[in-house]
C-alpha cells in the first residue's frame, strides 16, 4: 500500500439563513473582514489549523484541514461561537467535501516524456516549459494527478479519502503495466 498524506481538505456548509459579518468580526478575535477587498469574512482557528470563509448568505467554506475530523471540529467551534452571538445556527449543518488534495511518492523516478506518450496524449497535459509536472486526468474516480519526474505525485479533486487511495493505486498499476517502473 502506497503511503498517502492529505495536505488540504476543502469543505462547504451553511451555518444559518444569513450572517451579519460586521457584527461577527467585531465580536470574534480570530476573524478578518475587509469587504472592499473580498466579500467574505475569514475565520482562522489555531487548533485545528484551518481558515473558514463566511458569507452573508450563511454559506461557508473551510480550508486547511488535514482530515475529516478537523473539518467537523472547525464547523462545530464556529457554530458554537456564532450561537453565543445570538445567530440562529442550523442544527447539525450538512458538511460537503468539495476537494481533497493529497501527496504521495511512487518511489520511482520517471521520464515524463515517456510517461506522456505511454498514458496517451489525450489524457495528459505536459508542457515542461510551463510546468515541471505532468497532469493526468483519471475518469474514475474523477481526479487530476500531477506526476513529477522524482516520482512524487499530487492528487487533486477527490471528494473522498478512498478515492485518493484508489486513484494513486490505479496510476501506480498503470505505470507498472506500461513497464515504466523499476519495481
Amino acid at each position: 500500500m502506497i503511503e498517502i498524506k492529505v495536505q488540504n481538505i476543502v469543505a462547504s456548509t451553511i451555518f444559518a439563513e444569513k450572517l451579519d459579518l460586521d457584527v461577527i468580526t467585531k465580536a470574534i478575535e480570530e476573524t478578518e473582514y475587509e469587504p472592499e477587498q473580498f466579500p467574505g469574512l475569514i475565520f482562522r482557528l489555531k487548533n485545528p489549523k484551518t481558515a473558514t470563509l463566511l458569507f452573508r448568505s450563511g454559506k461557508a467554506n473551510c480550508t486547511g484541514a488535514k482530515n475529516i475530523g478537523d473539518v467537523k471540529t472547525t464547523i462545530k467551534i464556529i457554530a458554537e461561537k456564532l450561537k453565543k452571538l445570538g445567530v440562529d445556527v442550523y442544527k447539525d449543518p450538512e458538511i460537503v467535501i468539495q476537494n481533497i488534495v493529497a501527496t504521495s511518492d511512487l518511489g520511482n523516478e520517471f521520464n515524463l516524456n515517456e510517461v506522456a506518450v505511454a498514458l496517451g496524449l489525450e489524457n495528459v497535459e505536459y508542457e515542461p516549459e510551463q510546468f515541471p509536472g505532468l497532469v493526468y486526468r483519471i475518469k474514475e474516480p474523477r481526479v487530476a494527478m500531477l506526476l513529477f519526474g522524482s516520482g512524487k505525485i499530487v492528487c487533486a479533486g477527490a471528494r473522498k479519502i478512498e478515492d485518493v487511495s484508489l486513484a494513486v493505486e490505479k496510476l501506480s498499476k498503470e505505470l507498472s503495466s506500461l513497464g515504466l517502473t523499476s519495481k
